[in-house]
């Protein structure tokens, strides 16, 4: 097997710290703690979790807006802070990020034509002519008429400008995108649209994706490996068709029985315990474990590894007790 495009070992994001003016210790959020994931070219990886759980701050890490407090960041076998430092604008032309809203992540003061011709300009160092042909290229791609580069975004809809976000970034010809929740801002039927027309990117030019999203329907239908996070940690990977078939960690099966499901009625009691632990004073042990009805007492002090659960050897979970299915 080749190596992975994107390596991430034991990385950590802190938030705050240190010591305030009075010399006494400042509060800190452990936004992300531990994670390590390996993500291979050409495959789409789904993360998973609730408002909170550290996904986006992760998301900010792989692209380098954010330093890891902890770990290393490899991208292409390349330390990516190294790479950073070194030539942040080459580390822009290969990982690229589309934004949760559509319209907020466009300049209201630029038309779509200049917007597009930024990264053809400064990372491609494009001439005038390829430049013509690329931005033609790349609205065809998304399936928008060439005309609309001289329109402003605020004359698009939402699915219309998620989709001039994507041409932005396939226009530095990325290896990998990071897309974060790209599609919760849009209807059901626009969302449609995006994600086919994600997939028939991918296909054409050879791109790696990290989907991120709380929507479990849209991951399942894009994603090939799926990682969910709770808390900061990740607590369960494996292959899409196996977490959405075979969950093992708990708080995996809340999730998906707290998906929306017209017709059926909610299959968690009322009066569950939703309380989420102290962001800035985490846990010793498990931080599931206030809310997990297969907790043990050594899940209260002990940290569980992310370890092979059940008969595949691929298939990960962070949980003492998992649910082992058939």
């Amino acid at each position: 097997m080749s190596d992975p495009l994107l390596q991430i070992n034991n990385v950590s994001r802190l938030f705050g710290g240190g010591r305030n003016l009075f010399g006494k210790p400042a509060p800190a959020v452990h936004a992300v703690q531990n994670v390590s994931i390996s993500v291979r070219k050409g495959e789409t990886l789904g993360i998973v979790g609730e408002s909170g759980c550290g996904k986006s701050t992760l998301a900010r890490l792989i692209v380098g807006l954010d330093l890891p407090s902890e770990g290393k960041i490899a991208f292409a076998g390349e330390d990516l802070a190294a790479a950073v430092k070194k030539d942040h604008r080459n580390v822009a032309r290969k990982l690229q990020y589309v934004f949760q809203d559509p319209v907020a992540s466009l300049n209201p003061r630029k038309s779509i034509r200049t917007i597009l011709q930024a990264p053809l300009i400064h990372l491609l160092n494009l001439d005038k002519k390829k430049r013509q042909l690329r931005l033609v290229e790349l609205m065809e791609a998304v399936n928008l008429a060439p005309e609309f580069l001289d329109r402003y975004p605020h004359e698009f809809s939402g699915g219309q400008a998620q989709r001039i976000g994507i041409a932005r970034a396939l226009a530095a010809d990325p290896d990998l995108i990071v897309l974060d929740e790209p599609v919760s801002a849009l209807d059901v039927s626009v969302q449609a649209q995006v994600l086919n027309i994600l997939d028939d990117l991918k296909q054409k030019f050879g791109l790696t994706y990290i989907f991120i999203s709380h929507d479990l329907s849209v991951v399942e239908s894009i994603s090939d490996r799926v990682a969910v996070m709770y808390f900061g940690h990740m607590v369960e990977l494996g292959d899409a068709s196996d977490i959405f078939a075979r969950a093992v960690h708990p708080y995996t099966n809340l999730l998906l029985k707290s998906a929306p499901v017209p017709g059926r009625k909610s299959l968690l009691p009322e009066d569950a315990n939703t309380e989420l632990p102290d962001p800035y004073n985490p846990p010793q042990g498990c931080p599931f474990y206030a809310r997990c009805p297969r907790r043990l007492e050594m899940c209260k002090n002990q940290l569980p590894k992310l370890d092979a659960a059940g008969k595949k050897a691929d298939h990960l979970s962070a949980c003492f007790n998992p649910e082992i299915k058939g």
